[in-house]
């Protein structure tokens, strides 16, 4: 079984981003990029299929600029058997993604395509869904738990209520949750093998597709920064300033 785990390229989630003076987006210059937490929990999940037998490939695709050469280096170095990277100067959005995903599914036959819910850059949690949509395969989104039975999967989602079982059949699309696993530190041996595997690079002509953005950000701002809280000396001072300063209550 072949294994499919699109990955993206997202300023590291220890760093504190910094908007851009122009407020035309996020400033990206001498900021450490990392793979985004949720796509990196996907590929220690195929890897981990590949490791019990079920999966014998696992690919990591990416799409975007050249330097998701990095990223996908990583993804090599946790497991990964061989990349793709679909390069464009374009700013690669939901649709666009989901369309190049596509395309390569088509050229792949992927039985298992694992997706991060989310990226923690734009949180849009809508590629994984466009892509099932555009394929016609199967979802199971939120996944904390993967099992695969000859030709359908075991899901279990978390939803507001607590968690759903899900019996899809293959191939299928999966979105990763936090708990679905703890990913592993790339080894230095695993990193040096990495340099050696496959990366093939094409464009969105190649495969046929328009990646021309469709959403146009106006404007990037940076949250408001909160104010300290107060202590209040009684339940009556607290009333009063839900009333009349936080005006929660009337």
């Amino acid at each position: 079984m072949k294994v499919i785990v699109p990955v993206k390229r997202v300023v590291d989630y220890n760093v504190k981003v910094r908007v851009k003076p122009d407020n035309s987006g996020v400033d990206l210059n001498n900021v450490k990029m990392s793979v985004n937490p949720f796509c990196e929990i996907g590929i220690e999940e195929a890897v981990r299929l590949k490791e019990a037998g079920t999966a014998e490939e696992v690919i990591a695709v990416a799409v975007g600029s050249s330097a998701c050469q990095e990223q996908l280096r990583t993804c090599l170095a946790l497991g990964a058997d061989r990349a793709i990277l679909v390069e464009t100067d374009e700013d690669a959005q939901p649709l666009g993604i989901a369309k190049a995903l596509a395309a390569i599914q088509d050229q792949e036959q992927a039985k298992l395509v694992i997706f991060g819910k989310q990226s923690i850059d734009g949180d849009n949690a809508q590629t994984g869904q466009m892509f099932a949509s555009l394929t016609g395969m199967s979802q199971a989104t939120f996944a904390s738990e993967i099992k695969i039975d000859g030709d359908s999967a075991t899901v279990t989602r978390e939803i507001d209520g607590g968690l759903q079982t899900l019996s899809i059949t293959l191939p299928a699309m999966v979105t990763t949750d936090l708990r679905l696993n703890e990913p592993r530190y790339a080894s230095l041996p695993n990193i040096m093998k990495a340099k050696k595997k496959p990366l093939d690079v094409m464009k969105p002509e190649d495969l046929g597709i328009d990646m021309t953005p469709t959403v146009e950000v106006l404007k990037v701002e940076a949250p408001a920064e909160r104010e300290a809280g107060v202590k209040v000396e009684s339940v009556e001072e607290l009333v009063e300033k839900l009333k009349n300063e936080a005006k929660v209550i009337s």
